[in-house]
């Protein structure tokens, strides 16, 4: 997270409030295209993790070639569109200056074969995480940071077009990073060594799954950059900077619970396909429970000092930019809370309704933000109203889980999202009275005394009122293990 962030702060120096709006909003187009592979990704880490979880490793081969044929598939389809639709769109339709046409058409071919990279690279990812090896995904994922940190050295040296560059250097460390994650599955197992299979149930299951996959992802790809195209349109590309800059730093905090919930999504699946059906929910309400805990620890101390954060960080942040971070980080929260209940469902296979209905109220946050938009002008209704969707869309998911897995709504609210509410409002209350009672003169230490407040109060309530007296008793076990 640190490299993360600081390096995200010396590229907006290096190439501008408005070539860095720039660089994200075509990155953001090629992104529109990534429906088809973020349906097949869900799929492709479900059906593997459930055949490990019946132990059928025979059938695990199969399934991951399928997943590789179908990806390669979904790559070039890709390829199509943003070459045609895509290239169109960029020429004709963003508010970009004429003089940086040029650097643009660079950035979309660079962003569109990053992006096919990663979409090749996802079945062996998913293989990694499916055998749940943890420790190799982390150590890749900070030799990813790490090249990103080249990145900006090379990019302040460089006396070439600093956009070009930045696209172009991306594109290379996304291949080796691609191409270490292919080595070590195909050395470690045998199942990730690629043989041509075809056959046609399988495929028409995975691609079944997917399809209703599809309409879900589609939702949550036009919802996030057609935001990012919406502001471009209203406001211009000053606000796609200040947008960016919200989304590297959502991206870097939420690393914590991603990498948390990449760990126990493949035990959720696999408990379930093994016929264990109470630990599948019981771990389904405890990753939810730690997971917002996790991050809200994390949120609480940024949001209470996002002026000085912004001001050390990048100087002179883009206007907005403390609003939209504090607001899009409300959001990341919800979305912690939904993310293990979004596994369950999956792993139960009956995905058409559940797809069908959040697909449906995700897609409603680009026609109300805009009509809203139309009216006020206000740019923070976007967050506002993906806010709002976000908690409709929880408690339907609770609704989905109940009818699938006959998990108990109630009991979710008394164990998981009372203490929730009962934390942040303590938390939020004191750190209030805190703030109009004390401030000290030195800004630093006055971020480190807030800070420092904000995560003791957070830990003493999770403590005292969401944890059980078990989940007690494991934390004190756990800690005097690791002392000894």
């Amino acid at each position: 997270m640190s490299v993360s962030l600081y390096t995200s702060r010396v590229v907006l120096n290096t190439l501008g409030v408005s070539d860095y709006g720039t660089y994200n909003l075509v990155g953001g187009v090629v992104t529109l295209f990534s429906f088809f592979n973020a349906a097949m990704s869900s799929a492709t880490q479900r059906f593997l993790s459930f055949e490990i979880g019946q132990n059928n490793f025979i059938r695990l081969k199969q399934v991951f070639n399928a997943t590789l044929n179908i990806h390669i598939g979904i790559g070039l389809l890709i390829l199509i569109l943003a070459e045609t639709v895509g290239l169109w769109f960029v020429n004709n339709r963003l508010n970009i200056p004429v003089e940086r046409m040029e650097a643009v058409n660079w950035v979309f071919q660079f962003s569109i074969f990053t992006f096919l990279i990663g979409v090749i690279q996802v079945p062996y990812n998913a293989m990694l995480i499916a055998h749940e090896k943890m420790n190799v995904y982390a150590i890749l994922s900070i030799v990813e940071v790490f090249f990103k940190l080249l990145i900006v050295y090379l990019l302040v040296l460089s006396p070439i077009d600093k956009l070009k560059t930045y696209s172009g250097l991306i594109f290379v460390v996304t291949f080796i990073v691609a191409l270490l994650y292919k080595i070590y599955c195909k050395r470690k197992f045998d199942e990730s060594k690629y043989q041509f299979y075809y056959e046609k149930g399988l495929y028409k299951t995975l691609i079944s799954y997917s399809g209703w996959n599809l309409f879900g992802n589609i939702a949550s790809v036009v919802r996030a950059e057609g935001s990012n195209v919406m502001l471009n349109i209203f406001f211009g590309t000053l606000l796609n900077a200040a947008y960016g800059i919200t989304l590297q730093i959502q991206g870097a905090v939420s690393l914590f619970v991603t990498n948390f919930q990449t760990a126990v999504n493949p035990q959720i699946i696999k408990k379930y396909a093994a016929g264990n059906l109470e630990e599948s929910k019981k771990l389904i309400f405890q990753s939810s429970k730690f997971s917002y805990f996790l991050m809200f620890i994390i949120v609480c101390p940024i949001i209470f000092n996002i002026d000085f954060i912004l001001k050390i960080w990048l100087k002179t942040a883009p206007e907005y930019t403390a609003l939209f971070v504090c607001l899009c980080l409300i959001d990341l929260l919800i979305n912690c809370i939904s993310g293990p209940l979004m596994t369950g469902v999956l792993a139960t296979g009956n995905i058409k309704w559940y797809h069908i209905i959040i697909g449906s109220l995700t897609f409603l946050n680009l026609p109300v933000s805009y009509f809203l938009l139309k009216i006020y002008s206000h740019p923070e209704i976007i967050f506002k109203v993906s806010i709002s969707i976000n908690i409709l869309s929880l408690l339907f998911r609770l609704f989905f889980l109940k009818k699938l897995m006959g998990l108990n709504v109630k009991y979710f609210f008394y164990e998981v999202l009372l203490p929730i509410i009962g934390v942040s409002i303590g938390v939020v209350g004191c750190m209030f009275i805190i703030t109009q009672y004390i401030i000290l003169r030195n800004e630093l230490l006055n971020v480190i005394f807030l800070s420092s407040c904000s995560i003791v109060i957070s830990i003493l309530l999770i403590w005292t009122i969401s944890l059980s007296k078990l989940e007690k008793v494991y934390i004190i076990n756990l800690i005097k293990t690791k002392l000894k």
